[in-house]
């Protein structure tokens, strides 16, 4: 026996639950399967809070920095409101009652047929597989290590600061030689604070072990002493999608929409949805509607700046931030956030290279003259 209905999603992340609420809301019969369709979602999700689509309503945040500071080689207050999303209240906002949900593990994926592990097959018009990335020795991946405290526990090593972006000091026990890490510290609302050691990028990423000996000694040095038993976060996972890819029968992270310089994903999913939703609704075809060219052109040139950083010399890194953070808010938010901004992003690289030292210059050249 099979099932057949209009769209069939593979994978119940924030990606693939937002396509089969959104779908399901506009009219379409969905199906969605994931192992574990109820399970609450564990990783800490942050965004931009003018990246999030008007829709989904401001009590999916659960705690909002409105200056978020970065330390390159010195200070910089960003004037951009940045969120850490209540995972919860995105799940529940994400209702899927007016979808199937089969809770079951999808043995292979086609177009427009799923085999399910010891169930029935399932068929749909279109098939979209949500599944994330899994870690790939040939891909640039992201990892961290993190821990949650009480906010009066945390302060010293916030710094005057509610919340720290990328906090590049060398404090966590490295010279000047080593691959560079940082700390990202925000509140989490509840009174509570996540101080994570994180390599931006590698290939491969630094391992979790090094990352926790890098928080340690950093919080150490900055007068706080964590107690023994703690919430701990382990990130891992790679910040570019293949390069082959089917992406017409893709979505969210494993459709490319991962920023390679940021490692973010979720907003990017969120905000582009809806375009292929409608897509789907038209009879239109999906991969077009999330990839135009323009968004095509602006990936490119995101994956030049992924090639810059992974080729930068690790004691430039800092200074290679403090450029960027240098430059105006527009320019930071089309290079982070306009998935399809091409002029914007193409003058945020450009102004960034114009300001950046010069052998940080060197870096983004030979970056942008390997990939053409």
């Amino acid at each position: 026996m099979t099932t057949t209905c209009d769209l069939a999603v593979v994978g119940l992340g924030p990606a693939g639950r937002a396509l089969a609420h959104r779908a399901a809301a506009a009219g379409l019969t969905v199906t969605a399967i994931d192992p574990h369709p109820d399970r609450p979602w564990s990783p800490t999700y942050a965004a931009w809070t003018d990246e999030l689509p008007a829709w989904l309503g401001p009590h999916i945040l659960r705690a909002t920095s409105r200056r978020p500071h970065v330390f390159g080689t010195r200070a910089h207050v960003l004037d951009r409101p940045y969120a850490v999303l209540d995972n919860a209240a995105l799940h529940r906002r994400l209702d899927l009652s007016e979808a199937r949900v089969v809770r079951g593990t999808a043995a292979t994926v086609s177009p427009d047929e799923i085999a399910v592990q010891g169930g029935p097959d399932i068929r749909a018009h279109r098939v979209i597989d949500a599944r994330g990335l899994r870690p790939d020795p040939a891909l640039a991946e992201q990892t961290a290590f993190g821990i949650v405290l009480p906010s009066a526990a945390a302060a010293p090593a916030m710094d005057g600061a509610d919340c720290w972006f990328m906090d590049w000091r060398r404090d966590n026990g490295t010279s000047a030689d080593d691959p560079p890490s940082f700390l990202y510290a925000v509140p989490l609302g509840a009174d509570t604070v996540l101080l994570e050691e994180t390599c931006l990028v590698g290939r491969p990423g630094l391992p979790l072990d090094e990352l926790r000996r890098r928080l340690d000694a950093r919080l150490l040095r900055r007068g706080v002493e964590p107690p023994a038993n703690l919430e701990v976060e382990h990130v891992r996972f790679p910040v570019q999608a293949p390069p082959d890819r089917a992406r017409t029968t893709a979505f969210g992270a494993r459709a490319g929409l991962i920023h390679p310089g940021t490692g973010f994903s979720v907003a990017a999913s969120l905000s582009a949805v809806d375009d292929v939703v409608a897509a789907l609704v038209t009879g239109t075809d999906p991969g077009t509607a999330l990839w135009p060219r323009r968004a095509r052109a602006v990936r490119t040139l995101r994956e030049i700046g992924l090639s810059a950083l992974l080729r930068l010399e690790t004691a430039r890194t800092a200074a290679f931030f403090d450029a960027f953070f240098t430059l105006p808010v527009r320019r930071q938010r089309a290079y982070l956030s306009g998935r399809d901004d091409v002029t914007g992003t193409a003058a945020a690289m450009w102004t960034l290279f114009r300001a950046a030292p010069m052998p940080v210059r060197r870096t983004l050249a030979s970056a942008g003259v390997r990939r053409w």
